[in-house]
């Protein structure tokens, strides 16, 4: 009777075969006749084809110690099955089969090369972007909303998006939150003229709902772009939703309040959206904290130079 090991080699050889006739993987039996040793394996070295560069079996890699082996003009990987105590896993084919790579990422959308990318100034930007119909945004809105302020800033404030004042007025924190904004800026001596305004979104959500994943795709470009033209020393977001959507993360406003943050290469912070404060007055307070500090900072960087 042969031995369970013998059998399950034959089983391992005839699966591998097969892989090696299907163009899977390149098979070389570099099968050793054990010496009356019943403990004695035949080795099975396994290389992947060079067609089938993203085919790897699932198997855990050890260097062969055949002399056959070391003599090749390829290298030669020695491939020892997983363990497993199941016998249905082990006739099992995705034992001997293919790992499968993960999709390779989208490549970014033509933006790369649009020509509103060489844009060398916010009114040549605006003037190439504001008819844009790239997401369902763009078919509700009433008018665009690029951005307003010094070209120049030091400091940019970047929002979510537009409400229904912004967007019948086509400039943003024009409502009673931007409204409050004024004031708060006021408060740490910057006139709203001096600073640069934006929102990621460029048209009002309906409803003011929060922008949806491909809306967002749609128009950070067009903020990256801005950012890249105003060159700020400070970044201020205002409110949760705009800074995860800057940074692709989920934070608490408690934990990245009064912290400094980055986001393409510039120092930012975080405080509440004027409209939060206008609902919870209760946090006056701390979003006060919060611009105290960055006028601080703001005042510290420019000092160095």
């Amino acid at each position: 009777m042969q031995q369970p090991e013998t059998i399950l080699t034959r089983i391992e050889r005839y699966l591998l075969q097969r892989q090696a006739l299907a163009g899977n993987i390149a098979y070389i039996d570099i099968h050793r006749k054990a010496d009356s040793k019943l403990d004695s394996k035949p080795d099975i070295a396994v290389i992947p084809t060079l067609d089938t560069p993203h085919r790897e079996p699932e198997f855990s890699h050890q260097p062969t110690p055949t002399a056959a082996a070391s003599t090749s003009s390829t290298q030669d990987i020695s491939l020892m099955p997983k363990a497993s105590n199941s016998p249905a896993d082990v006739l099992s084919p995705s034992l001997f089969g293919e790992t499968v790579q993960a999709p390779e990422k989208k490549q970014p959308t033509a933006y790369a090369h649009a020509a509103w990318q060489s844009a060398s100034s916010l009114p040549a930007l605006r003037e190439q972007i504001h008819t844009c119909q790239n997401c369902k945004l763009g078919a509700t809105r009433t008018n665009f909303v690029f951005g307003v302020g010094n070209p120049n800033a030091g400091l940019m404030v970047i929002g979510e998006a537009p409400g229904a004042d912004e967007d019948a007025q086509g400039e943003p924190f024009v409502g009673r939150g931007g409204q409050l904004l004024t004031k708060i800026l006021e408060a740490i001596n910057f006139k709203r003229e001096e600073v640069y305004i934006a929102n990621i979104i460029k048209c009002r959500p309906p409803e003011n709902r929060r922008p949806e994943s491909d809306e967002v795709a749609e128009c950070e470009p067009y903020l990256y772009k801005q950012i890249d033209l105003v060159q700020p020393k400070f970044i201020l977001a205002l409110g949760l939703t705009a800074v995860n959507t800057l940074l692709k993360s989920k934070h608490t406003m408690g934990a990245i309040r009064g912290k400094v943050l980055e986001f393409r290469g510039i120092p930012m912070m975080t405080t509440y959206h004027p409209a939060a404060l206008l609902r919870n007055p209760e946090w006056k307070r701390a979003a006060w904290e919060d611009v105290q500090l960055l006028r601080k900072l703001y005042d510290e960087a420019l000092s160095d130079k």
